[in-house]
């Protein structure tokens, strides 16, 4: 799955097009490297979002291509 579309499922960002830009800004990294918003994430990987001054980390913990609003935290665990 896309790392910007992963993003939007899980509700980490509310649209598709904001992880995009996101990710094109640099303020997306996935183990520790910043990508783009096509870059694939498996189970396991580590994603570090920086919004204004504030910086979270994610781990991948399901990949699903749709899901309801209860399930999405369940996709990624805060670290």
């Amino acid at each position: 799955m896309r790392i910007d579309k992963f993003l939007k499922v899980s509700r980490i960002i509310k649209r598709r097009a904001l992880a995009a830009m996101a990710c094109d800004a640099g303020k997306v990294s996935l183990n520790g490297k910043i990508c783009k918003p096509s870059i694939s994430v498996n189970q396991g990987d580590i994603i570090e979002l920086t919004l204004g001054d504030r910086t979270q980390k994610f781990e991948v913990l399901t990949l699903k291509e749709s899901t309801k609003k209860e399930d999405a935290v369940t996709m990624y665990k805060v670290i």
